[in-house]
């Protein structure tokens, strides 16, 4: 983890400088842990401070806990800002100054505390017509060795699209299914939400449709365009995903998105609001397809699971697994997705409960739109956008990823067009 001095966006050296140089152009490298100047103090620092930072960096994240510096996640890496460390007192002020009574009251009773916060613009910025609003961010408090600790992660103010995301395009495809269940799954900071946020953009934009989403907390925020579209949060709107689920029966939907399939009662709604007319989006923390078939089985006793399985292989559109990994070169991130199609093939395994054999189905259906993680690490790999320790850090088997790289490898796109040479 680097230590970096509080500079903004336009001052972080490429990637392709060495990674301890950080500052101005022509400064000298410093080296990694040495930081430039006295650090900051938190006295009478307020939050939004360094949640400018998070935004003038373009930054994922900012944590904040104690005996730390505040800590930002910049293009994956987590770097420390150039502050004193934190003392329990000075995390539970800044943290309680932006909180209400009812969620300071919630979160002393319940230990961790889900909302999103909205970041104002400053004076001159409003008077710019900037609007009152620079950025929002989704925020969890927990207690650390009884101290008050957080995590921000900051959502763009304006929703991104799918080209621009570099997503598949395959992805507004899918979005335009009348019915069905869609999951898009991935570990926690995959950009999950993103791209169901840019999905649903889509529909939004160019089709006439009643959405409704349940979330926790609300991230993207979506206008009325083409559609109507309906947002409720965990806590302030609804007492639970399965609660608004069941009501959202009742509300004359077309599109539901689930923001988490948590339990058993939400999984079995999500599957029948699907069975019974509806477009469901929904999201898994987990890595792949099979996995994730296997994760909602698995929820349901024995003597269900037969039932689960039937449901699920007749409704199910696409398993949409996502990672995100740095760039080659230049700063961001690149997703890279694995997509499997609910085809007749696929839809029997499921029923006879030979989810083992889905990976195979994934890298011969080529023609069908689907590619495994490992195909689409290798062709990223192939376009110069990922380098080759990356993506054998990140695939599924190594060897294979090898073998496909250097032979050019089944399925997939494989040959290296539109992104210059392959990046070691």
């Amino acid at each position: 983890m680097e230590n970096l001095p509080n500079s903004p966006a336009g001052m972080t050296p490429p990637p392709t400088m060495p990674p301890t140089q950080t500052g101005a152009p022509g400064e000298q490298p410093r080296a990694e842990g040495v930081k430039v100047g006295a650090p900051k103090k938190l006295e009478d620092l307020h939050i939004d401070e360094l949640l400018h930072i998070v935004v003038d960096r373009n930054c994922s994240d900012l944590h904040l806990c104690v005996d730390a510096e505040p800590i930002i996640r910049e293009d994956g890496k987590l770097k420390r800002l150039n502050y004193e460390k934190f003392t329990p007192q000075q995390t539970q002020r800044m943290l309680y100054e932006i909180i209400s009574d009812d969620h300071i009251t919630k979160f002393e009773q319940t230990k961790e505390l889900d909302f999103s916060y909205a970041l104002p613009n400053p004076p001159h910025l409003r008077e710019q017509g900037k609007g009152p609003v620079r950025a929002r961010f989704r925020v969890n408090m927990y207690r650390d060795r009884s101290a008050v600790a957080a995590a921000f992660r900051l959502i763009s103010s304006r929703i991104p699209t799918v080209e621009e995301l570099n997503l598949p395009p395959l992805l507004k495809q899918l979005s335009e299914r009348p019915r069905g269940l869609i999951l898009v799954t991935g570990p926690t900071g995959s950009g999950k939400s993103t791209s169901l946020a840019a999905m649903i953009n889509h529909i939004n934009t160019n089709y006439s449709h009643h959405i409704i989403t349940i979330e926790d907390p609300i991230e993207y925020l979506h206008v009325h365009k083409s559609s109507v579209i309906n947002q409720r949060e965990l806590g302030g709107d609804t007492l639970s995903f399965s609660n608004a689920l069941r009501a959202s029966l009742r509300e004359d939907p077309d599109i539901l998105l689930v923001g988490e399939m948590r339990d058993k009662e939400t999984i079995q709604l999500a599957i029948t609001a699907a069975e019974t007319g509806h477009l469901v989006f929904a999201t898994l923390h987990t890595n792949n397809a099979a996995e994730s078939i296997d994760r909602i089985i698995d929820v349901f006793p024995p003597g269900q699971q037969e039932q689960i399985r039937v449901q699920l292989s007749n409704n199910l559109i696409s398993i949409v697994s996502q990672q995100l990994l740095p760039r080659a070169s230049g700063p961001g991130r690149i997703p890279i997705n694995e997509i499997m199609i609910a085809t007749p093939a696929i839809r029997n395994l499921i029923r006879e409960n030979k989810t083992h054999q889905i990976p195979s189905a994934i890298q011969t259906g080529a023609n069908h739109g689907m590619i495994s993680m490992d195909q689409c690490l290798r062709d990223m790999y192939m376009k110069g956008l990922i380098t080759l320790e990356d993506a054998l850090t990140r695939c599924m088997n190594a060897e294979e990823l090898k073998k496909m790289i250097n032979l050019g490898g089944p399925g997939g796109q494989g040959s290296n067009t539109g992104g210059g040479n392959p990046r070691r």
